[in-house]
């Protein structure tokens, strides 16, 4: 059964991928799957999410593994490792 969520994305991913928030329709059932299935679009998405990038992953804005199973009317952030100094 698909799902109806809202992705957000930050800094970087916000930037290539020139969207801070969409709603999306996915049967995806956990959020590494999700990621897959963005990564799945190809050209910017593919490059930005791609399995080669550290991207950190929230689920109704706490940290998650991709392993975490995805809801029904989630959000969904995807984010790159924070540095600090």
């Amino acid at each position: 059964m698909d799902k109806r969520i809202r992705i957000r994305l930050f800094a970087s991913l916000r930037e290539a991928l020139g969207t801070a928030e969409l709603a999306h329709t996915t049967a995806a059932a956990t959020l590494g799957a999700l990621r897959d299935e963005l990564i799945a679009r190809g050209g910017a998405w593919a490059e930005a999410l791609g399995r080669h990038r550290p991207v950190r992953v929230a689920l109704n804005q706490a940290m998650a593994a991709e392993e975490t199973a995805l809801p029904d009317g989630a959000e969904v952030a995807f984010f790159p490792p924070v540095t600090g100094g």
